[in-house]
């Protein structure tokens, strides 16, 4: 089985502004996903409100709470966005301009 390809449309995974603790889970998980795995709660979970195959990848830092929006291609794994949540809820702001990026990818 061949792994599939990162493409990162929008933000960083480094340190900092993540702990290294924080990087390295993220880059776990994602490593994960390249290789098909499925995750579910409470490491991901689904993000229709984006799109089909969108999902959102859950780290907790010690100071903040990560947030990775991903989609899982046949080939790669796309990440649309990397952010700090603060609330219970993804701003709309994250959910629009992640559409946007989707739509933008798609079109090339």
């Amino acid at each position: 089985m061949v792994d599939k390809v990162l493409i990162v449309l929008e933000g960083e995974i480094k340190t900092p502004p993540m702990s290294r603790q924080a990087r390295l889970e993220a880059g776990f998980l994602i490593r994960r996903l390249q290789r098909g795995e499925m995750l579910s709660m409470p490491m991901s979970r689904p993000m229709p409100s984006i799109g089909s195959r969108c999902h959102e990848l859950r780290i907790v830092d010690a100071r903040h709470t990560w947030r990775i929006i991903y989609r899982i291609d046949p080939d790669a794994i796309v990440i649309l966005e990397v952010f700090s949540k603060k609330t219970r809820e993804t701003p709309r702001s994250v959910i629009l301009v992640c559409k946007k990026r989707i739509k933008s990818y798609d079109d090339v």
